[in-house]
Order: C-alpha cells, then sequence, then structure tokens
C-alpha cells in the first residue's frame, strides 16, 4: 500500500513541481481541499492562493497560485494553474508594487474591464504575500 501520491504543478509557462507528496493541500472554489494517497477522483476549479505539498518526510513546499483546475486520479494529483510560483521564488518588492497599483485602480472605480482585472491581480499577489508569510513562519521554526 503506497503512502504517497504524485504530484504535478503546471503552468502555462512551465512544470513548477513534479514529485511524491504525502498531502497536497489547496483552495477550492468551496474551501480547502486535502489530497492523500488513494483519494477519490476529482475535478475542481481553484480560487486563487496556496497549494502546500508535503513531501515524505514531512518537508512542506509552499506554492502560490492565480487559480486553476485541480484533478485527482487514484495515482496523481495535478494542479493546473494559470500562474504558479514557489514561495521562495516571489519577489516581494514587484508583488507589493502590483498590489499597490490594483488598490489604486480600485479607488478610482474606473471601467467595469479594468476594475475585473484589478480585482483578479488584487487576488494573485494577496495569494502570493500570504506565501511569503507563511514561508517566514516557517523558516522561524
Amino acid at each position: 500500500m503506497s503512502s504517497t501520491i504524485r504530484c504535478d504543478i503546471v503552468s502555462a509557462e512551465a512544470e513548477i513541481f513534479h514529485g511524491e507528496a504525502e498531502l497536497v493541500v489547496a483552495t477550492g472554489e468551496l474551501g480547502e481541499l486535502g489530497i492523500a494517497p488513494k483519494h477519490a477522483p476529482l475535478i475542481t476549479r481553484l480560487k486563487p492562493g496556496k497549494v502546500v505539498v508535503t513531501l515524505p518526510g514531512g518537508e512542506k513546499l509552499d506554492f502560490a497560485i492565480s487559480g486553476g483546475i485541480l484533478e485527482v486520479q487514484p495515482t496523481v494529483v495535478t494542479v493546473l494553474a494559470d500562474t504558479a510560483v514557489r514561495a521562495e521564488d516571489i519577489d516581494e518588492a514587484a508583488v507589493r508594487a502590483a498590489k499597490e497599483e490594483a488598490e489604486r485602480i480600485l479607488a478610482r472605480r474606473g471601467e467595469p474591464m479594468e476594475i475585473a482585472e484589478a480585482q483578479a491581480k488584487l487576488a494573485e499577489v494577496t495569494a502570493q504575500l500570504q506565501a511569503l508569510e507563511r514561508l517566514r513562519k516557517t523558516l522561524k521554526h
């Protein structure tokens, strides 16, 4: 009986992660999902947020995604993300600048399309900042 499940995290640009995991946690539309080995098959949309992969041995890898699809098969879980980045690869200065720009657009209350894009960008950068915070807490312990 296997105690791991293969996990693939891919974006439109690249394969972000490929390996074995004991647990994969992602933010679905209806809340957080925990995927363990032998999980029932499922497909769901993901909200901007986190994907945390627990490796064999307990190490956790933290990713920020801007949304996408999660597919679970008996031996593999696949995250098809719009964009995905490892927490340690996030450029904090760029993310904070993008957050400020999105907040400025929302404060101006511009065109509906511009507001929708700003809201999506704000959700994405917020997920990245939260991933940075989780990484910092992990490094402190």
